[in-house]
């Protein structure tokens, strides 16, 4: 079965991923199982995005009854879901308004739009540039393409779309440097995920601000990934003396089904006046709905609090086995977005785990992320630690 499955969709899906060979089939929490029925202990939740984990009740039987009541209409008409949901977000950010569209390289796009368009109505349209960051992923689509800073990404895909300059992370002198009167924004993740789990220096981000707050730019906080109580707060800002003007959202925000949100304080979202952004599918009464009851349990189960607590335990056992094993060069992270880099490939450790029954994940080649359901339990993360143990102790 799992061959015949694997042997259709190399024939038929197009080939822009490179894929494990497992068919998962079913999960349940931070566990999943292959068409096998081996079991596995989720380290990926998607990459960042079942913050809830698999199947949970409350989040299936939401989409359930909405299901019965009303998919899709337009955004021509009100729904409930979406402005429950909206009115929510505002009320938990330093958001005035939300734009819903389907992920998060189109949260992006939304924001780059709105940060030229509020300029554009200022009068002042020569301010169409934005100061983006190396290493930085901002999504797939030519304008979050163009906006991200890893030159593998890009590859093949040039000339990108003019109106992006790149400075180094954590380097606030290049930054300033870069800021011209044509400088609309600067547009960031907090923490960078793609890039390698790269955490921001002390007073860095307060710089950022200070310095968009002095130039009269607007700053745009990526959080694609950071947000939604991966860092063990609801957003990654929220660890600094700070607010962005306009922020993503989108990963965790549907537990698994796909949604983006553009959030934006008042004064800037007023640029975004009917007609000037749009998105069939963006804020569906079912995919709504949904989102609105990972918010709740989120809140009402404390799951931000227990990111927090597990994400701490998980760094400390991850810095006694650096202390065991030269081959680990380096553990960071903030709750339960963690990296561990390597002085050597990665990918093998990654394999071994998926024989040993864990899926991680490796970006930058030689740096392990783990991103697991922020419900994920200490005696999971303990059998995760003994394995890599384990395979460190080994020539791989």
């Amino acid at each position: 079965m799992k061959s015949d499955i694997i042997k259709q969709a190399d024939s038929v899906i197009a080939s822009t991923y490179s894929r494990f060979p497992l068919v998962l089939t079913k999960g349940r929490g931070s566990i999943v199982y292959d068409a096998d029925g081996k079991k596995y202990i989720d380290f990926v939740a998607g990459i960042a995005v079942c913050n809830l984990g698999h199947a949970h009740p409350r989040i299936v039987e939401a989409i359930r009854k909405q299901a019965a009541v009303l998919f899709h209409v337009s955004n021509l008409y009100y729904t409930i879901p979406q402005v429950e949901l909206a009115a929510k977000l505002v009320e938990k950010s330093f958001a005035d308004r939300v734009f819903f569209c389907n992920s998060g390289a189109e949260a992006n796009e939304a924001a780059i739009k709105l940060a030229r368009k509020y300029f554009h109505d200022k009068g002042e349209p020569e301010r169409n540039r934005i100061i983006t960051m190396k290493k930085s992923f901002h999504g797939r689509t030519m304008g979050t393409l163009s906006a991200t800073g890893q030159g593998k990404i890009r590859a093949g895909y040039e000339p990108m779309l003019d109106g992006f300059d790149f400075v180094p992370f954590n380097d606030i002198e290049a930054l300033g440097n870069a800021i011209t009167s044509k400088t609309c924004a600067v547009m960031l993740e907090p923490i960078q995920g793609e890039g390698g789990i790269r955490c921001p220096k002390e007073g860095y981000l307060e710089s950022v601000r200070q310095l968009c707050n002095e130039s009269g730019i607007l700053l745009i906080f990526d959080e694609i990934q950071t947000g939604i109580g991966r860092t063990g707060k609801l957003f990654a800002y929220e660890h600094f003396n700070l607010t962005p003007d306009i922020m993503s959202l989108a990963k965790a925000l549907g537990n698994g089904l796909p949604i983006g949100a553009m959030l934006a304080s008042e004064n800037i979202a007023e640029a975004f006046s009917p007609g000037a952004h749009a998105s069939t599918f963006g804020g569906t009464p079912l995919v709504t709905a949904a989102s609105l009851e990972v918010l709740k349990v989120m809140e009402e189960d404390n799951v931000i609090d227990r990111c927090k607590k597990t994400g701490d335990y998980f760094k400390e056992q991850l810095e006694k086995l650096k202390e065991q094993h030269s081959v680990i060069k380096d553990v960071r992270g903030v709750g339960l977005l963690l990296g561990m880099k390597l002085k050597i490939p990665g990918a093998p450790v990654v394999d071994q785990c998926m024989k040993r029954g864990f899926l991680i994940n490796c970006i930058q080649e030689k740096i392990l992320r783990f991103i697991p359901p922020l419900i994920i339990e200490k005696g999971d993360i303990d059998n995760l630690i003994t394995c890599l143990d384990e395979i460190f102790s080994k020539d791989i």
